[in-house]
């Protein structure tokens, strides 16, 4: 039996649903049309807008740098329960204040993604919260946790 690394063994039971938070945050978000979000490109500078409301002002780049990732590895991807918790938390309100207010424009949407963001960020303080950038980063990806429970359930 292969043995898990103890990093895997704190994540192991909660792993499956950070890898759900992870996914629904990159795959499901969709802004409405009106509000202009149309290409990668600007679907991009849309996350880091909420990215910037969130983390106190720190763009996807910041992010990567704060957490000590390498370019190639997704942000969402080695980040805590907690922190993927306000990402979703985040991410799922901006998309319900876009459509119920009917935002137009790439412009209004940023800056609302943004504004949603903050009051996130507000809100983990007034609870008394950590905020998202000081949380601790995981030792181990969802993706290597992913990949270590399909050996394991391989055998």
């Amino acid at each position: 039996m292969t043995k898990l690394s103890s990093s895997s063994k704190k994540m192991k039971n909660g792993s499956s649903c950070a890898t759900n938070y992870g996914n629904t945050i990159r795959n499901w978000l969709k802004p409405p049309n009106q509000a202009g979000v149309e290409s990668g490109i600007d679907f991009a500078v849309f996350q880091n807008h909420g990215y910037k409301g969130l983390y106190g002002g720190l763009d996807a780049k910041g992010i990567h740098a704060r957490k000590g990732l390498k370019e190639s590895h997704k942000i969402l991807d080695h980040m805590g329960s907690t922190e993927l918790a306000a990402n979703l938390f985040r991410a799922t309100q901006a998309e319900e204040k876009l459509r119920r207010d009917e935002v137009q424009g790439k412009t209004n949407a940023n800056r609302t993604h943004f504004e949603v963001g903050t009051k996130v960020r507000k809100t983990i303080e007034e609870l008394g919260g950590t905020m998202p950038e000081d949380l601790p980063t995981p030792d181990t990806s969802v993706k290597k946790l992913e990949r270590e429970q399909k050996k394991l359930k391989g055998k």
